[in-house]
């Protein structure tokens, strides 16, 4: 192989890894979610002390509360609610995040609620 071939690998390689690591620092939180919840991220609630993410696989969906300021233990909770069912619920004291919560919704409507500290989100029926 000749040394040019090798150069534009190498460049190419490098430039693949800082693209990775740029997504990573750009959208921590969807990253810390994705860790969390299977699936391909369908909503993202936010609110003044955190934000809800909703990810969507088959008729799945899971949903995790994430701090906006992690570190201290602090209460916190998520629940996703299926048209029809009732609400699975994570509630407690937390560094990073309440959850997953995982319902089986079909094609329904869900209700997703979310509270860090003083803050949270209440979605009304979405993904109908």
């Amino acid at each position: 192989m000749r040394s040019g071939a090798i150069h534009r690998r190498l460049a190419l390689g490098l430039a693949m890894l800082t693209a990775a690591g740029l997504l990573v620092v750009a959208a921590p939180g969807d990253a810390r979610a994705a860790a969390h919840c299977p699936g391909r991220k369908m909503r993202t609630l936010p609110f003044s002390t955190g934000s809800v993410v909703v990810y969507k696989r088959g008729g799945y969906l899971c949903a995790v509360t994430l701090a906006k300021k992690p570190g201290t233990k602090r209460k916190m909770s998520v629940s996703i609610r299926a048209r029809g069912g009732r609400p699975v619920v994570d509630e407690g004291h937390y560094k990073r995040h309440a959850g997953p919560v995982t319902v089986h919704a079909g094609r329904r409507c869900v209700w997703v609620k979310g509270r860090v500290a003083g803050g949270s989100v209440s979605s009304g029926w979405i993904l109908c």
